[in-house]
């Protein structure tokens, strides 16, 4: 079972969820929590593990060979990415820009434009009992997540078996990065708050994941706060709400401690419970 956890905006709480589920599931089974939001991960703050495998993570880019060139131009008409300009009796490449797609390699003639390594990233993997953590962790000064995050996901379709429970902590928003970290999931989980942005970008998520065609449910946290539109909107478009998560105080302190919630906020642990049994009842659901 994949499970990505979303959300139309920052800061709506996708890894103190993300956090809490997979060390309250691995209690009982094997889990691993697969931290997408590359540019900023944080999912570690919270799961403290052995460090057991750490790799510098590469895009492909291509590199101009001067001396092979004919300055056809060909290169800088496929690209679509704007990576490659022919500028005189040059040829500039900006890997900033390019996306690794291997058309500008594959379709020059000379073979004048070899895709070569470029670090971009570092991916990381830790181990807490049953719990593994792996995260992606993006380079300072690099544009583009979305190789990034793939690379973490295929890390993860192949070192673990099929039947361990795989969560992934989505970048946040409804651009490029989110849809790749959630494109394979079995399950979307869309956290929100009961605020008027929330409402807003909730919808842009719900968009997103129907255009996707994957199937979701709502988590509402920060409880208490703001109004009830939230609900209203997930009753209305016959959206399941899975849990309510409440705005207190308790929750605040532990969460600046660093601590998992649901271990010390019995409110946030039947929130968890719920969730849980949700996936499960889902999972059960998928198998023939």
């Amino acid at each position: 079972m994949k499970v990505a956890i979303a959300s139309g905006k920052g800061g709506t709480g996708k890894t103190t969820l993300s956090t809490n589920l997979a060390s309250y599931l691995s209690e009982t089974t094997a889990v691993v929590l697969t931290d997408l939001d590359v540019e900023e991960p944080n999912s570690g703050l919270f799961i403290r593990g052995e460090l057991r495998h750490s790799q510098v993570r590469n895009k492909m880019v291509p590199g101009w060979q001067a001396d092979r060139c004919s300055l056809c131009g060909n290169c800088e008409e496929v690209c679509n990415f704007n990576a490659i300009l022919k500028m005189g009796d040059r040829i500039l490449v900006l890997p900033e820009l390019c996306h690794g797609c291997y058309a500008c390699s594959e379709l020059c003639p000379t073979a004048a434009l070899p895709m070569l390594p470029k670090p971009m990233g570092e991916l990381r993997q830790f181990k807490a009992g049953k719990l593994d953590l792996v995260e992606g962790r993006l380079n300072l000064s690099e544009e583009q997540a979305v190789p990034l995050i793939k690379q973490t996901i295929d890390f993860v379709d192949a070192e673990f078996p099929v039947e361990t429970i795989r969560i992934f902590d989505a970048p946040p928003g409804t651009s490029c990065p989110v849809i790749e970290a959630i494109k394979d999931a079995d399950l979307v989980l869309l956290i929100t708050e009961p605020t008027p942005f929330g409402l807003h970008d909730l919808k842009l998520a719900v968009l997103t994941v129907r255009q996707l065609g994957k199937p979701f449910a709502v988590v509402l946290n920060r409880y208490g706060i703001g109004d009830d539109k939230v609900q209203a909107y997930c009753a209305a478009e016959d959206i399941s709400l899975i849990a309510c998560i409440p705005n207190s105080r308790a929750i605040a302190e532990a969460y600046a401690a660093g601590e998992l919630l649901y271990r010390g906020v019995p409110e946030v642990k039947a929130a968890v419970e719920s969730i849980a049994s949700f996936i499960q009842k889902q999972c059960r659901a998928e198998q023939p």
